[in-house]
């Protein structure tokens, strides 16, 4: 037997998305109402272990209030049989599926979730009536790789009898949904979030029985990774496309520091991979309105020690894993102009002290260094300061630079692939730009970088291109429609408008 060829995928996402897009069938346009079905192993508010669940609303409830037709399927655990609030209702639905020897029965429940997503809830009590969704006594549960293939396997089955246009899966639990889709050509396109390359969903060789695939696909272009199965490494190799948290992650998850072994299966698959930041949480990080920032910058001033009266250039050790703090000491001594102030928030590694303590006392009240951050001073941190100094790679997560544009916070950052999506420099012919990019690991580029920012006459008009960058879950969630409707167009798969 031929394996189906793994799935060719799309180019990556492009800063301007057409609206509409040419098939042989048509045009697709991305405000047509498209079906989707997605499909995860928790979601707020019904099951939920951390931010996962969160973010799995977030899409899902803006995906539909986007209007357009939106399903997710999760397993019935017990928490959610239990919660009175939770009025799920049987539904007609139900059917065997083989997992290895065995054919087991689902039934199906439904109920309403936030946003006018409808969820659900695939039944089966020896999976899923559990005190824990994973685990119990910080354990896994040793069958853990049945109870996901035979819930992935559910959807399936849903997919087949709902008919979506696309099939969105999280998480390694339903990774294997592209390889069954590919293997019984199901006419859809199937998206893989993996949310955590850390967590892979990885089994010895003997489980890959349960999955009932003919035996070619345990092999390198398969379910094999170095002799067990690995069900996230198969998702990236059948999915239509990948969907990492911003192109950062699309750059830093194909090098050996951040793939978690899957690095040379994401180079390979690049080409599927798509960069979509997640949406911030206004309720846990707030924007501070420009007014506020004299007030806040005298109080930041005279909490750090630094002297009154200038402009304070932030810095955060974590937000580079402290790359380039080195570089940032030592251009400390060549601080363009008297009154700026910089601020390093944060600790710094033993290979960096010395230098540090020579820095604060060479440069007092001009530097400070806060090694402890609470919660108050990091807002107070965002709301007084006037620049953000990034003097090495940005974190592939970006979440301190999104939250530094979205205060107005202008950006001196070091060039690193997949930056571009959050900073570009500035260039003073055209007025265009958010921010100040230096291109070389040195003294001179970011004492130039800074120079250029403390020489730049009026930065009002940086400041609302900074503050106008929208990082919500509702931009997610147009990212992810124009993705879809590429795969759709890509497949010409017609679309109902």
């Amino acid at each position: 037997m031929t394996l189906p060829e793994p799935a060719t995928g799309v180019n990556g996402f492009h800063e301007n998305v057409a609206s509409f897009h040419s098939t042989q069938e048509g045009w697709i346009s991305e405000n047509a109402r498209m079906k989707i079905l997605m499909a995860a192993s928790e979601m707020t508010p019904f099951a939920r272990t951390g931010e996962f669940a969160d973010e799995m609303l977030a899409l899902a409830a803006h995906l539909s209030e986007a209007g357009h037709d939106v399903t997710v399927a999760l397993p019935y655990y017990r928490c959610i049989r239990e919660d009175k609030s939770v009025k799920a209702r049987r539904t007609k639905m139900k059917f065997p599926v083989p997992v290895g020897p065995a054919k087991l029965p689902a039934d199906v429940f439904e109920a309403a979730a936030p946003g006018g997503v409808k969820a659900l809830f695939v039944v089966r009590d020896e999976f899923f009536d559990r005190t824990g969704l994973y685990g119990a006594d910080d354990r896994d549960y040793q069958d853990n790789s049945a109870r996901f293939i035979f819930f992935t396997k559910c959807v399936l089955e849903l997919a087949k009898k709902l008919g979506p246009d696309v099939v969105h899966v999280h998480g390694w639990q339903t990774a294997l949904l592209p390889v069954f889709a590919k293997d019984q050509r199901l006419p859809t396109v199937t998206v893989l979030t993996p949310h955590g390359l850390e967590y892979q969903g990885n089994f010895w060789s003997y489980d890959f029985g349960l999955t009932n695939l003919p035996g070619e696909y345990f092999s390198a272009r398969g379910l094999e990774f170095f002799g067990s199965m690995n069900c996230l490494k198969a998702g990236i190799l059948f999915a239509d496309a990948v969907v990492l948290p911003g192109r950062r992650y699309v750059a830093e998850m194909q090098t050996p520091e951040f793939g978690c072994g899957l690095e040379s299966v994401l180079r390979e698959q690049s080409y599927k991979l798509e960069g979509i930041p997640d949406g911030l949480k206004d309720s846990a990080w707030p924007v501070f309105p420009p007014a506020e920032k004299p007030a806040a910058r005298d109080e930041l001033s005279q909490r750090a020690g630094l002297l009154s009266g200038g402009r304070i250039f932030l810095a955060d050790s974590s937000a580079t894993h402290g790359a380039g703090i080195g570089l940032l000491l030592e251009a400390l001594d060549r601080l363009p102009s008297e009154d700026v102030r910089v601020l390093l928030l944060g600790p710094v590694g033993p290979e960096h002290r010395q230098a540090l303590e020579i820095a604060l006392r060479q440069h007092a009240g001009r530097f400070a260094n806060l090694p402890e951050v609470d919660a108050p001073l990091f807002h107070l941190a965002l709301s007084g300061s006037e620049f953000l100094i990034l003097p090495g790679p940005v974190e592939p997560g970006g979440e301190l630079l999104m939250l530094a544009l979205r205060n107005g916070v202008l950006p001196i950052a070091a060039h690193c692939g997949g930056l571009r999506q959050f900073v570009k420099d500035f260039d003073p012919v055209t007025s265009e730009g958010n921010g100040f990019v230096f291109y070389k690991d040195s003294v001179e580029a970011i004492g130039d970088a800074i120079g250029r920012a403390t020489r730049t006459p009026d930065l009002a008009h940086l400041v609302g291109a900074a503050r106008s960058a929208d990082f919500s879950w509702a931009s997610a969630a147009r990212h992810h429609l124009a993705l879809y409707s590429r795969l759709l167009a890509a497949s010409g798969r017609p679309v109902a408008a």
